[in-house]
């Protein structure tokens, strides 16, 4: 059985083999009042940044969780192609399920856009929460599947103001039910993928022309009108299949 995985934000470079290092807080109560762990029991940690360290619990108790760091492991779990999920807004369950398929499926970023169809970003002190919870949400996905590197989730934007700013060297797609081509007619990406998924409404004709005319290629996914967190997951998933993980 793998031991739990937490991530610890050790900015503070604490994590050294050999040394006793104390967990924070949310992982603290997570591993001793949660899953009830024990002294003597391993755990795996992890800051993000590349890398795993095996640690056993030394000391548990309703004040504080102490681990000792054994030895750090080189192991990435990172997909061999960069796919960065350009999703547009959507209400707070099926934004959180897309987020979170994302990371388990590889994503390298999230970039959540505002389209004419998709939710308002609310901007100030309740955008700055949503935000932060999405970056969470980032993070335990990264605990259950085993990455270590945590994806960027990055604030949203315009529509418009993303598709002005974004590499033209890289590829992308717009996901399209019209779409004239399908993935599997796609040469495989040199470099990454964009992969931008419409809100629950959908893109609008509009926005899919602004995004051919930026050299972003519609795409279909079949003949049927899949949900806007189903479609993200789906479009990785074929990418992993054509190109990446899966083969």
């Amino acid at each position: 059985m793998n031991s739990p995985r937490f991530f610890v934000d050790d900015d503070t470079r604490e994590l050294i083999a050999g040394r006793e290092f104390a967990l924070p807080p949310s992982a603290a109560h997570h591993a001793a009042n949660v899953l009830r762990l024990r002294a003597g029991d391993a755990l795996t940690l992890f800051t993000g940044r590349g890398g795993e360290f095996a640690a056993t619990l030394v000391a548990v108790d309703r004040r504080h969780v102490k681990a000792q760091v054994d030895t750090f492991l080189a192991i990435e779990r990172e997909s061999a192609i960069s796919v960065t999920l350009v999703q547009s807004l959507a209400a707070n369950d099926p934004m959180d399920i897309a987020l979170r398929k994302a990371v388990e499926l590889g994503a390298t970023a999230i970039q959540p856009v505002e389209t004419e169809r998709s939710a308002r970003w609310p901007g100030g002190d309740r955008g700055a929460h949503r935000l932060a919870r999405w970056r969470q949400i980032a993070v335990a996905a990264c605990e259950q599947c085993g990455r270590n590197r945590v994806p960027e989730v990055q604030e949203a934007i315009r529509w418009s103001d993303w598709l002005a700013k974004r590499d033209v060297v890289r590829a992308g797609i717009v996901l399209s039910p019209s779409g004239a081509r399908s993935l599997a007619e796609l040469p495989r990406p040199s470099g990454g993928i964009d992969v931008a998924v419409g809100a629950e409404g959908g893109f609008t004709d509009a926005e899919i022309a602004a995004a051919t005319a930026a050299g972003v290629v519609a795409v279909r996914l079949g003949p049927r009108v899949v949900r806007t967190e189903t479609a993200g997951v789906a479009a990785l998933a074929a990418i992993h299949a054509l190109w990446g993980d899966f083969r």
